[in-house]
């Protein structure tokens, strides 16, 4: 396998790890998902401190609305996008039910966590479950309406999906929503983004798209490319190719103004024995291109100098979590705050032993303008619902 790349790191190999290159805060909105499906994870204070003082992600995506985890980033200027659980859906399709959500969930915490959005469940579509299915629209509608009433009418409402939302995926130019669902779910879905401005959210990952002869295609190395015969384009990247089959199911329903989110991407750095192209150099390959293309502005051939609010997949192995090797492999950060691999998110040097700032009082981390505190010792997934 490659060799992570390095980047001028002379310091001594028994003392300190080569850690993450030094760049200019990132331009476009990067974000990461706080997953807490571990046993050995950092408090939220300490995480939220940590992100504050060093690093450069200014937004988190949390897959519930636990209280202690949204307290945590009251006054970091971090943005948060928290999830209403699947099973909430039905209750949410009432103005009752959304009523008494926003209460619960929403009011004692903003604004002074910035909460940007609600994400409706988590890839409802590939659950099969009518009953979510069909009251995931009402739902969306409703509590955006019990948001609005209550003076909280900024934050946006949407739902994450997977790609299997498409058929006829590849090449983009041919996607298309899927029967039956394209005229019950994601046209009144997309009505309701537009008119509310809010994002329709995908999950995209090569990784679970390539094999040994597409890897190059995944990690956006240099490829011959895959040919659209119907636009002529040539992609040399999957993740375009991805967006850009959203792009085009989109626009066969007549709203290809609606902006897309990237709710999760990313790279395991550990899989199943003998998997090939799995390990923290091609994990650090595909973020370090996924923060290069997405803080360029360049967007994709069909959404050219589109942006696109992105978040990478995870800030923390979850020992936890169920299912293959790889699922429990795509933190960025081990426990104690070490880098992973480096994608240069990092405000500046810091060692495997540099203490995080202490939290601020009432659990909540210290601003993004507020002196480090900290001495040594301040630090040391379900697929659907929660990754």
């Amino acid at each position: 396998m490659a060799t992570p790349r390095r980047h001028g790191c002379m310091l001594c190999a028994e003392v300190v790890m080569c850690i993450f290159l030094v760049i200019a805060p990132l331009s476009t909105a990067i974000g990461v998902n706080y997953g807490t499906k571990g046993d050995n994870l950092p408090s939220p204070a300490k995480v939220a401190a940590f992100l504050v003082t060093r690093t450069n992600i200014d937004r988190v995506k949390l897959f519930d609305t636990n209280p202690d985890i949204v307290r945590a980033f009251a006054g970091t200027g971090i943005s948060v996008m928290v999830t209403a659980g699947n099973g909430d859906i039905p209750g949410l399709a009432t103005q009752t039910g959304a009523d008494s959500w926003v209460a619960t969930n929403i009011a004692p915490y903003y604004p002074a966590t910035d909460i940007s959005l609600v994400a409706v469940g988590n890839e409802i579509m590939d659950t099969a479950d009518k009953n979510l299915i069909g009251n995931l629209v009402p739902a969306m509608q409703t509590l955006k309406a019990a948001l609005v009433t209550a003076g909280y009418g900024k934050i946006r409402v949407s739902t994450p999906s997977s790609l299997g939302i498409l058929v006829d995926a590849q090449p983009p130019s041919a996607a298309r929503f899927r029967d039956v669902w394209d005229v019950a779910i994601f046209t009144p879905m997309l009505q309701f983004l537009r008119k509310t401005k809010s994002p329709l959210i995908v999950n995209t990952y090569p990784y679970f798209g390539y094999n040994g002869d597409t890897l190059p295609y995944a990690l956006a190395r240099p490829n011959p490319g895959v040919l659209d015969t119907g636009t002529g384009i040539t992609y040399t990247s999957m993740l375009e190719a991805q967006l850009d089959s959203v792009y085009s199911a989109m626009k066969k329903l007549g709203f290809e103004d609606v902006e897309i989110l990237v709710g999760e991407t990313g790279w395991p750095t550990k899989a199943m024995d003998g998997q090939i192209g799995v390990s923290p150099a091609e994990a650090a390959e595909y973020n370090k291109y996924l923060i290069g293309e997405v803080s360029s502005g360049s967007g994709t051939p069909l959404m050219p100098k589109r942006k696109f609010e992105t978040y990478i997949f995870a800030l923390f192995n979850e020992d936890l979590k169920p299912g293959p090797v790889a699922e429990r492999n795509f933190g960025m950060f081990q426990p104690d705050f070490t880098p992973m691999y480096d994608i240069g998110i990092m405000k500046d040097p810091v060692s495997m032993y540099m203490p995080v700032c202490n939290a601020g009082q009432n659990g909540t981390a210290y601003g993004r303008h507020s002196s480090c505190l900290g001495g040594r010792g301040a630090y040391r997934g379900e697929r659907l619902e929660q990754r």
